[in-house]
């Protein structure tokens, strides 16, 4: 299974394009798909979307606890710069498989749109957007066994895992408290925090001999991580903070 995993990203990324058509297909069908279920009634879906949050949220767990034990033990070993420079996380026997698989998985993620497209729910920009922006950069970023791949992917797969859970207790029906969102949220917003600081370090040290990157991938993992800072900033503030204004006679 992890060759085979191995063995059919490398054919996806080996043609760069891929990701792109890819892409594009998402944004036409979420187009027609709004189209088409304007004028039906919207669909329920609660079992299947609880399972597929909870196969996603059980994903991302053991992703997490698999590229987590790697990069702290490089980083309990050799210190920050090596854990920021890691290539081999690509290779390890221990999270090789884990770092093939979180790149392909961002292409099944794209499935969430259509849940929501489906049960006729607001669809805001930053979902798609970000969906889009992370399919381009994670394959592009595996392809090319960047440094900070490590950190980006480790991080991704703890907040995933927070927040596929909550989507699944929220289609099973439990009543999940509010704050739980806000955290969730908040987690967003420190990934973000996160992706830039160690794309910083990795144009810091990219001169370095074991710091591989392009300056392709830092401008536009820099541009990605910020505009998703922004953007999450920007939804706490319109979902948690700012207060409807009262209409006065």
């Amino acid at each position: 299974m992890k060759y085979c995993c191995t063995y059919h990203l490398n054919v996806f990324v080996s043609h760069s394009d891929q990701a792109f058509v890819l892409s594009g297909l998402y944004a036409t069908l979420i187009y027609f798909g709004q189209k088409f279920m304007k004028s039906r009634e919207k669909l329920d879906l609660r079992t299947p979307l609880t399972l597929w949050s909870l196969s996603l949220a059980l994903f991302s767990v053991i992703g997490s606890l698999r590229t987590g034990w790697y990069l702290l033990n490089v980083l309990s070993t050799h210190g920050l710069r090596q854990a920021v420079c890691d290539t081999d996380f690509y290779s390890s026997p221990v999270s090789k498989f884990w770092a093939c698989a979180f790149a392909l998985s961002k292409a099944p993620e794209l499935g969430d749109t259509f849940f929501i497209v489906l049960r006729k729910q607001r669809l805001i920009f930053l979902h798609w957007y970000h969906h889009i922006t992370v399919l381009l950069y994670s394959w592009f970023s595996y392809r090319d066994r960047v440094a900070g791949g490590g950190f980006f992917m480790t991080v991704n797969f703890m907040v995933h895992a927070l927040m596929y859970s909550y989507y699944t207790a929220r289609a099973a029906g439990v009543r999940v408290p509010k704050p739980i969102a806000q955290i969730i949220t908040v987690t967003q917003i420190m990934q973000m925090c996160v992706g830039l600081s160690v794309l910083m370090l990795v144009f810091r040290w990219r001169d370095e001999e074991h710091c591989k990157s392009t300056s392709e991938n830092i401008f536009w993992g820099s541009v990605m991580y910020f505009s998703y800072l922004l953007l999450f900033c920007s939804f706490f503030y319109s979902s948690y903070i700012s207060k409807p204004r009262v209409k006065r006679d």
